[in-house]
């Protein structure tokens, strides 16, 4: 089955938490008939969203996994992608964006643009993402497109325009003016299926007419026809007006805004249109591979069947049947049968089961096209593996992986669940990268590894449901870093004489604090006082001394080592003898470095009813924070601040408590800084004692 690939569309969902991307989804699926009843999210009808199938996001009403699905819009292909909302969930937006055409920024009517919006944003722009603006919610209390387009403006820098007004707003909410053909849309039926075409009503006439001369004159920076035919006054025709908003759309300096309520099944289908109309096919779009063969030169891939297959495993799953390896088609095609070389392990492998996934089910398929996205069972990989044909060796670039923050140490209860919490922790920490693990060489306690505190929880939940495995966790830690504040020297000799040849190095220079990165390794030997083939070796030694600093036992970052100086023995210098000799050096230096303690600094930002404002504002000073910015927007408010991570352990329950269960916040990584004396203090005192402890052991 050929399809033409002009009219395929990968689209992914993201937004911030809460506004309304599943119920989207599942809006999008029913109007496209791939359901014939829509649930809604928390899963009230003991049914839950279609595009989240875990039993742990119904009750909760969030999104966990990114999910897949395939629909059809008036001869267009749509390709799915439901993504989460919670920043702990980061690594599942990143990865489906990275294989994603175009995206559906959804925004709240009322909250508008908040702070995941704005990482979204951030994730949209590094992977040159072209995208609509959704505005959902229009039926709320206290909703306003309008703010939330100057929002898109002015917090977001995006060229955005309305292509669409609300007829009626709040719980008036009735349909929508289109300003593309200056008609009025309305939505009948018990779900929205019969649409209406007719008059503007006239108290909206002149707003339509504003709006319309706004959005002409946006877009006629992009089609030279139209700004003629707009300067002289005359009929502009619609296919015209399209193509300029998808000119502008695909070079991203454009942003059409559209609008409605998916709960109350108003302007899906316009929105599905404009899908079509404005997002990018995949021939439309850049893509690159590194050739391997070629010191990584880049090579761009062409969306055709004619060419060697290259495609992009992006999201692992263990299933049932095995697992599950979601893949982007990025040129030629895949069938069953066809050899494929994983371009990392360097293993070939023959394509065996082909399914195409609809969330949880999957449909049995022959083929894949270019630009597709379908499922590959039974293949051993990673995330992120590329898998070439026709003899290439392609790497796609790889995704941006963020850093865990906070860990945690969990114990089995008993043998059973030993077993199973091996099989449950090689699983997850396969199918997520921000996701970690290893035993603790001091405790022997196995600690976990993530993104913050709901992260963790949602994984041991898991364990318990999928794996029936019991654990006891320890406290949550926080994934602090040393670093040194001064120029140190250091000159060290490693002298070792048993019988036979010695172990003999010495290295001689300076550390000092390094801003531009975590680690630098400079070489000003002169004269050969180390022999050439042994200066790698003094890097691997320095290496392996960031691992653990002295004061807490964290890596150590923000550090230049510098080696001017050194001797070697002709029959006693070795790799290992230089290893160890850059190591007592850095040792010997690090604690007249002046070492101090980084603790991570999250970016919080706080929303509620204006009337706790001074409630909110207290809990974030008494827990040392910052506060960078507050806003105030009717009677609701929001404050922005920097707050340390160790201090925003169960922050969740004390903001419920002072504002009466009305607050919520959410928090992403910021920066490291430095942490103050007495916190840095009773952390060396703390592991101190932890030594001796596991001394006495």
């Amino acid at each position: 089955m050929s399809i033409d690939i002009t009219r395929m569309r990968n689209i992914g969902i993201s937004a911030h938490i809460d506004s309304g991307k599943t119920t989207l989804s599942e809006r999008i699926l029913f109007y496209s008939n791939k359901i014939h009843a829509i649930h809604e999210v928390r899963g009230k009808d003991g049914v839950g969203a279609t595009m989240d199938h875990m039993e742990l996001e119904k009750e909760r009403g969030i999104t966990i996994q990114s999910a897949a699905t395939q629909v059809e819009w008036k001869d267009h292909i749509i390709n799915l992608i439901d993504t989460p909302g919670h920043v702990d969930f980061t690594i599942e937006v990143e990865r489906s964006l990275r294989v994603l055409d175009g995206a559906i920024l959804v925004l709240c009517a009322v909250g508008g643009v908040q702070s995941q919006s704005i990482t979204v944003d951030r994730q949209l722009k590094r992977y040159h993402v072209p995208r609509i603006a959704f505005v959902n919610k229009c039926d709320r209390t206290g909703a306003n497109p309008f703010k939330v387009k100057n929002q898109l403006r002015d917090k977001l820098g995006l060229n955005a325009v309305m292509i669409q007004l609300p007829i009626g707003i709040e719980d008036k909410l009735e349909g929508v003016v289109d300003l593309i053909t200056l008609k009025a849309v309305y939505f009948d039926g018990d779900q929205g299926t019969e649409i209406r075409y007719a008059e503007i009503p006239p108290h909206l006439k002149a707003d339509a007419e504003k709006y319309r001369e706004e959005l002409l004159d946006a877009v006629s920076m992009y089609s030279d026809e139209l700004a003629e035919l707009f300067l002289s006054g005359a009929a502009i025709p619609e296919d015209l007006i399209r193509q300029a908003i998808r000119k502008g759309t695909l070079l991203e300096q454009f942003v059409p805004v559209m609008l409605g309520s998916a709960y109350k099944n108003k302007g899906i289908q316009p929105l599905l249109d404009g899908i079509n109309y404005y997002l990018p096919n995949p021939t439309e779009v850049k893509n690159y591979a590194l050739d391997l063969n070629n010191s990584e030169e880049r090579v761009e891939l062409f969306a055709n069947d004619k060419n060697a297959t290259v495609a992009l495993g992006f999201k692992l799953e263990d299933g049932q049947y095995g697992q599950l390896t979601y893949v982007r088609i990025y040129q030629g095609s895949l069938k069953k049968g066809d050899e494929l070389l994983n371009t990392r392990s360097r293993k070939k492998f023959k394509v065996g089961r082909l399914v195409r996934m609809h969330s949880d089910n999957m449909e049995d398929i022959n083929e894949g096209s270019p630009g597709d996205i379908v499922a590959l069972f039974g293949i051993d990989c990673a995330s992120g593996d590329t898998f070439c044909g026709g003899g290439f060796n392609y790497a796609m670039t790889s995704m941006f992986v963020p850093e865990p923050v906070i860990s945690l140490a969990i114990t089995p209860k008993d043998k059973k669940s030993a077993d199973q919490m091996a099989k449950a922790l090689n699983r997850f920490t396969k199918e997520d990268p921000t996701f970690q693990t290893f035993v603790d060489s001091e405790s022997n306690q196995t600690i976990i590894k993530g993104m913050g505190e709901l992260h963790l929880e949602v994984y041991i939940e898991r364990m318990r449901r999928e794996y029936k495995c019991e654990v006891e966790t320890g406290r949550p830690q926080v994934a602090y870093r040393e670093t040194i504040t001064q120029r140190a020297e250091f000159n060290y000799t490693h002298k070792k004489q048993t019988g036979g040849s010695g172990q003999y190095g010495k290295v001689a220079g300076y550390m000092e604090p390094y801003i531009d990165g975590d680690y630098e390794f400079v070489d000003n030997i002169k004269g050969g006082a180390i022999p050439t083939e042994f200066i790698p070796s003094c890097d691997k030694g320095f290496k392996e001394a960031l691992k653990r600093g002295s004061l807490i036992g964290f890596p150590i970052v923000n550090i230049r080592c510098v080696i001017n100086d050194g001797q070697s023995h002709p029959v006693d210098s070795s790799d290992i003898a230089f290893q160890l000799a850059a190591i007592g050096a850095f040792r010997e230096a690090y604690n007249k470095a002046r070492p101090c303690i980084l603790e991570p600094i999250m970016k919080v930002s706080v929303e509620g009813p204006a009337e706790y404002q001074g409630n909110i504002f207290a809990s974030i000073n008494q827990r040392r924070g910052i506060i960078l910015t507050s806003t105030e927007d009717g009677n609701f408010s929001r404050v922005e601040a920097e707050v340390p991570l160790s201090e925003m352990f169960g922050y969740s329950t004390t903001l419920r408590s002072l504002t009466q269960g009305k607050g919520e916040f959410t928090m992403e990584f910021e920066k490291y800084g430095k942490a103050p004396q007495s916190i840095s203090e009773a952390l060396i005192k703390d592991y101190e004692e932890k030594r001796k402890k596991d001394q006495q052991r």
